[in-house]
């Protein structure tokens, strides 16, 4: 028998408090362009993917119920355990295509390196946290030792992807947290100067008696492949091959949805997973990589004014690294698809089909709603 007294306005008002309504639109309206595309790419997945988005959006609401003080208490214990279990991966995990990044326990095969995703911003938000106001030098080398463990750790495996989403949540932490031009700009310039040695000199160092000093093989046939597709026509540099035909056949407003010839006839691979961007813009042209595009900046501003906002230097530290991993995500997957940036396996947030991936960006976002909400709690 339902309570006279039961008040459904109000239950729902509770029900939706932990959500932040901007952010929840924003992704709301990214989920749905991306099933879109996905009943084009791939509709034996539609159900799955139905599956995963409810999973994701309970995991979304969940985080966002968590209070900040909560997080920061799980901080230290995340990273250990994570560590813990990439040292494991390390010693005893799953080998599979050449590559060792699955830990079985038992009931489960899981990827420690996910984990790390979220962990690793925790931990050194939580570490300045309690250097606030006392901060010095040593405490960025510290933070940088903190990093480099798990990062050397799934570089490892090998999985460059992960590594480099890990080690830009940990960069930009240390970012917000003061780190200095001094030190950023000689390592940018080395970069770019690297970068640029790399691009004149790709014929030569290319050749397959060129050994790359840190990198396997693999890797280096990456980097090379990007520069010269069609040095491996049928090989590497088919996926960014067929990928930049699909994108540039779209044209300004695409070929019309399900139309898209490179998709639909097979020449497109990983259609639903890393390389659904090519699937979008081949139907929806370049209008639709500027709506998701548009999608991304309101996002990304949102999670930005919620940083700037947020009351602590833990949860300002978390929620701006929270913010930019979605840029990275989104930045380093529209790159590599459309044959500016090496493959690396880093998935369209949001839109790219995959239960691990969608899960782990919903946890951060939901963490973004947890300080926005306690933000107004403690203004008040």
């Amino acid at each position: 028998m339902i309570d006279p007294r039961f008040d459904p306005r109000r239950w729902l008002r509770s029900l939706f408090a932990p959500i932040d309504g901007p952010l929840a639109l924003v992704v709301l309206a990214i989920v749905g362009f991306s099933t879109v595309v996905m009943v084009s790419a791939s509709p034996e997945r539609l159900g799955t993917l139905g599956m995963n988005v409810a999973v994701a959006f309970c995991t979304m609401w969940i985080a966002a119920s968590v209070p900040p003080q909560r997080m920061m208490s799980v901080a230290l214990p995340l990273y250990v355990l994570g560590v813990v279990l990439l040292i494991g991966v390390a010693l005893f995990g799953d080998v599979s295509k050449g590559a060792r990044r699955w830990l079985n326990i038992g009931v489960a095969r899981i990827q420690p390196s996910e984990l790390m995703k979220i962990s690793m911003p925790l931990m050194l938000a939580w570490y300045f946290q309690t250097r606030e106001g006392l901060i010095r030098g040593r405490d960025f080398l510290v933070a940088a030792g903190l990093l480099l463990v798990p990062v050397g750790l799934i570089a490892k495996q090998p999985d460059l992807g992960t590594a480099i989403l890990v080690a830009a949540a940990g960069f930009y932490v240390l970012f917000f947290a003061g780190l200095t031009w001094r030190l950023i700009l000689p390592v940018a310039v080395v970069g770019i100067v690297g970068i640029s040695s790399i691009v004149a000199m790709g014929d030569t160092i290319c050749k397959p008696d060129v050994q790359w000093p840190g990198l396997r093989e693999y890797q280096k046939h990456r980097v090379c492949t990007l520069l010269d597709p069609t040095s491996d026509p049928l090989g590497k540099g088919f996926h960014i091959i067929q990928s930049t035909i699909a994108i540039g056949s779209g044209g300004v407003v695409g070929k019309g949805w399900g139309k898209g010839t490179q998709t639909h006839l097979d020449f497109l691979p990983e259609r639903h997973t890393d390389f659904i961007f090519a699937v979008l813009t081949e139907e929806f042209g370049l209008a639709g990589a500027l709506f998701l595009t548009v999608l991304y900046t309101l996002l990304i501003l949102r999670g930005l004014v919620i940083a700037a906002g947020a009351p602590t230097l833990f949860s300002r530290l978390l929620a701006g690294a929270l913010t930019l991993i979605l840029f990275t995500y989104a930045f380093v997957n529209m790159g590599m698809v459309s044959g500016i940036l090496p493959v690396v396996g880093v998935p369209l947030p949001f839109v790219s089909y995959g239960g691990t991936a969608l899960v782990t960006l919903c946890l951060g976002v939901g963490m973004l709603m947890s300080i926005c909400r306690h933000r107004r709690w403690a203004s008040h």
